[in-house]
């Protein structure tokens, strides 16, 4: 079981479960039952338990039942001084409980519905240690009263009141500590909280460890070594920003402890102490760098929904706000499963309860004649109730916590996957999605190996494991069909649909009304403002009824999520729409790519992987001012750069000097490109110019002459010239002659100019041509469609001048550096900003594979950068001022570079 332990059947019975909703376990005493004063030595020896509700006797044998008195039921309580028994023999003082109700459970050990008896008894205990026994007496007369009184709120804030006195009167216990030498740094009462139960206690942080210590001693200390913590998590619980959530493992859901403070000041301290441990504790993961880890992936679907899921609040130790996955599978009759076939899968851009149109019908007609504030369902997707029907044969004490000592009709449980999901598409209060369980490897959640007695249907077919499809063999053969399920090609292309609807842009407002996502406004984060209630009663029955109705995630994100890439959308075409732009291939095209492409695409691949062993082969100092571009002919043998000094200078690369320099104007050149055939090399200008150098002829063969201020950078594809100006436009050219002859002069026709408000410093083509990001002086990123020069996607992205912007290879993302040290990662088809790292200085130029980014910085060093964990992965020293011009080739294992401090140079991976 993935979340769920099973409880194993041991001495050890009792457990926090045995208590109501919302009660504390406060102390407990070595204690006997008297069962018949007038037999000598007719005694049970056990464990006598003060709880905020009731009193709890769990004995020693196993054979006798664990008895639950709760106070509201008793009429008396009384202490009973020392005297003789019918045997002369002196007795201890006692305890006497005269009631109404007594509760058996665990009879024979047996986990089972409790057994309620009514009408008046009378119980006597005794405590070990006489001395304690009046002041048992007096806590449990002060806890009685609570009970008793005719308010709610009364009643918990009497509770409160006792339990907060209890901690204040305690400490953490020093002795605990691991190590004499351990210091604290800090420590408060806190409650750990568990799936329907918590336990108050105190925290102890130290510069080693973090304690928990149970104020009534059960179960034992917890320790957890703070250089083991992997990642911590802010958690709101009931609400309020008072949980924090702690996890010793990368990826796992299920975390080492959960607390629940009383203070968020206690918290964020403790939050930000623990912090300074980690390893990466300034990274944070946020959605957009999961959802980059996932496009590209690295993670499987169900690691990301896992991700998603904790950043949403969303922990197996809080059943309101348990992790949620979908339903994919729609076929539970077939003898096959066809992952092949679409008609497999359910559709997951929407929701469970408007799978049928039929029952849509009816729930819309009532939404629309509702007053406000109106919802389509009355039942949420997730709740602990619907949580606890999937785990109830694993976690049966759970079922029976949450309803008070019973299990559901047979007939209500969880029998078969089939009806369930028919349930789901055809019940009229019936909307739930599943949990992680049923995409995990532990087959006990579908299998009655505890052989509990979960009841007989009306049928007279016994309640026991659970019915699988005919397509599954058995338990642990269904699980992993359906995670094969959630991991098919028909899932990743689509599970971003359902995303938008659980944790995205549909979960609220307009676009929910529309994708008929409405829930009841009590789910929603900030629907209700509970602490606003002044009525006690009315605010504790509101805060119970969000909690056991279920809550709805923290919404993650607020535009569209990105579609994950899969192999069918690797080749482009030209379009004018950005999702056909971004491609839309047929699997047989992947059948097309040659083996050679296939090389080529590991080589790549590897070479990246290797990209800290960058070493520098030779510089050169061939400029008088800062290199603003690097172009190089296709053999290699020439390098061409252009500098601040005006110049085009020619590097020989086997010669390893300068052979040629050329000046064009007396204004700074400001980039440069070589053109497909290897005999043209272009540069812009701050004079307004774009000029032709010819190297065959060795001179200049052609002046374009298109703006109004200075060019700052262009970019060539077929037959189309781009060229981006401070005059805030980019205007597209087209060549009168394709082959680009270097002995003529060219004729350009402008096709389109391309408007933005502030001057453009940047321009790049995807690997296809078929779209255009430009980066302006005032922060904005535009995507724009090549074949219809309309704008795609227009995003503020950074707080001042844009440096540099570069599609991925896929051409699915935008990378972009600015003045403002930031580098974001944009995507095309969504225009959501799904990555940004702050880095320690100014980035002005870099080469990038789609997930790790070589970048040239403001102090002339060479970062690695890894975007997938925003972390720098190597630091490579280079130039002594600012590195501002890069090129590396295709097989991404040469780079040249240029910086401020005049130079340009060489760069090979090592073998």
């Amino acid at each position: 079981m993935a979340f769920f332990k099973t409880q194993e059947r041991t001495k050890e019975r009792f457990s926090l479960l045995l208590l109501d909703l919302e009660e504390y376990y406060f102390e407990q005493y070595t204690a006997y039952q008297v069962t018949s004063p007038s037999i000598k030595e007719n005694k049970i020896r056990g464990s006598f338990k003060v709880c905020s509700r009731s009193i709890i006797f769990d004995p020693d044998g196993l054979a006798e039942p664990i008895i639950k008195i709760p106070l509201r039921d008793c009429q008396r309580i009384e202490f009973v001084e020392k005297e003789n028994n019918p045997f002369n023999e002196p007795r201890p003082p006692a305890i006497t409980v005269s009631c109404e109700q007594v509760i058996f459970i665990k009879e024979s050990n047996v986990i089972a519905p409790y057994r309620n008896e009514r009408g008046s008894k009378k119980l006597t205990f005794e405590l070990e240690g006489w001395s304690k026994t009046e002041d048992v007496v007096q806590t449990l007369l002060q806890l009685h009263r609570a009970s008793c009184l005719d308010k709610l709120g009364d009643q918990t804030a009497m509770i409160a009141a006792n339990l907060q006195s209890r901690l204040a009167r305690s400490s953490f216990d020093k002795n605990c500590f691991q190590s004499v030498a351990e210091k604290p740094h800090m420590e408060c009462p806190v409650e750990m909280v568990m799936p329907l139960v918590s336990n108050p206690g105190h925290v102890c942080v130290t510069n080693e460890n973090l304690y928990f210590q149970p104020l009534n001693g059960h179960p034992h200390v917890i320790q957890i070594k703070l250089n083991e913590v992997r990642r911590i998590y802010k958690r709101r619980h009931g609400l309020r920003p008072l949980g924090l959530e702690v996890f010793c493992t990368e990826n796992n859901l299920c975390s080492d402890i959960y607390l629940k403070f009383y203070y968020p000041a206690d918290r964020d301290e403790i939050y930000y102490y623990i912090a300074t441990f980690l390893e990466n504790h300034i990274k944070e993961h946020t959605a957009e760098s999961y959802m980059l880890q996932w496009q590209r992936g690295h993670l499987s679907n169900y690691e990301y929904l896992l991700h998603l899921n904790n950043l949403a609040d969303r922990s197996c130790n809080d059943l309101s706000q348990y992790p949620v996955f979908p339903w994919v599978i729609a076929d539970y009759t077939s003898t096959q499963l066809d992952l092949a076939n679409s008609d497999t899968f359910r559709d997951l851009s929407k929701p469970i309860g408007a799978l049928n149109q039929e029952r849509l019908d009816r729930l819309l007609a009532r939404y629309g004649g509702m007053p406000e504030p109106r919802f389509i369902y009355g039942s949420h997707y997730s709740s602990p109730g619907y949580v606890l029907f999937y785990l109830v044969r694993v976690a049966p004490e759970h079922m029976l916590c949450l309803q008070n000592g019973r299990f559901d009709h047979a007939d209500r449980m969880f029998n078969s996957i089939s009806e369930t999901w028919k349930n789901c598409l055809e019940g009229a209060t019936d909307f739930k999605e599943l949990i992680p369980e049923f995409y995990g490897n532990d087959s006990s959640v579908l299998e009655n190996r505890l052989s509990l007695d979960l009841g007989r249907k009306q049928n007279g077919t016994l309640v026991g494991d659970v019915l699988l499809p005919p397509w599954a063999s058995d338990a642990s053969d269904f699980l992993k069909k359906n995670r094969l399920a959630l991991e098919s090609q028909y899932v990743s292309e689509h599970l971003h649909e359902w995303i938008d609807l659980v944790f995205g842009f549909k979960q609220r407002g307009s676009e929910a009304v529309e994708a008929h996502n409405v829930f009841h406004p009590l789910t929603y984060e900030g629907g209700m403002d509970c602490d606003s209630i002044e009525d006690t009663d009315q605010r504790i029955a509101m805060l119970t009824q969000i909690l056991e109705f279920g809550q709805t995630p923290k919404q993650l994100f607020t535009s569209p999520h990105p579609q994950r890439i899969t192999p069918r959308f690797q080749n482009l075409t030209r379009s004018s729409s950005v999702n056909s732009a971004v491609g839309e291939l047929s699997p047989v095209s992947l059948c097309e790519d040659s083996s050679f492409e296939d090389l080529t695409e590991e080589s790549r691949r590897m070479a990246w992987a290797n990209m800290a062993t960058l070493k520098r082969i030779s510089s050169h100092k061939i400029h008088k001012e800062a290199v603003t571009g690097i172009a190089v002919t296709r053999d290699g043998a020439s390098i061409f750069s252009t500098s601040q000094d005006s110049t085009l200078k020619m590097f020989s690369k086997e010669l390893k000097e300068f052979q040629r320099s050329v000046s064009f104007s007396n204004m700074a050149l400001s980039s440069c490109l070589m053109l497909a055939d290897g005999k043209t090399v272009l540069c812009s200008s701050w004079d307004n110019n774009v000029y032709f150098y010819s190297i065959p002829y060795g001179r200049r063969q052609d002046t374009l002459m298109g703006h109004d201020d200075a060019v700052s950078e262009m970019c060539w594809f077929d037959d189309r010239l781009y060229t981006a100006s401070w005059d805030s436009t980019v205007k597209v050219w087209q060549c009168s002659s394709k082959n680009q002859p270097s002995n003529k002069k060219n004729t350009f026709e402008l096709l389109a100019e391309l408007e933005h408000d502030a001057g453009v410093n940047t321009v790049a083509l995807n690997p296809a041509g078929t779209l255009l990001a430009s980066g302006c002086k005032d922060g904005t990123v535009t995507i724009w469609d090549t074949s219809s020069y309309q704008t795609l996607q227009q995003v503020h992205c950074h707080a001042g001048t844009i440096h540099h912007s570069a599609f991925s290879p896929d051409s699915r993302h935008v990378l972009s550096v600015g003045d403002d040290c930031y580098m974001k990662v944009m995507d095309v088809q969504t225009g959501m900003m799904i990555s940004s790292v702050k880095a320690e200085e100014e980035q002005r130029c870099f080469c990038w594979d789609g997930s790790s980014v070589l970048c040239g910085g403001r102090s002339g060093n060479l970062l690695l950068w890894d975007l997938l964990s925003n972390t720098v992965i190597s630091r490579i020293p280079a130039h002594s001022g600012a590195v501002t011009a890069m090129w590396m080739n295709e097989l991404c294992n040469k780079v040249i570079t240029g910086g401020e401090d005049k130079q340009i140079m060489f760069w090979r991976l090592q073998s």
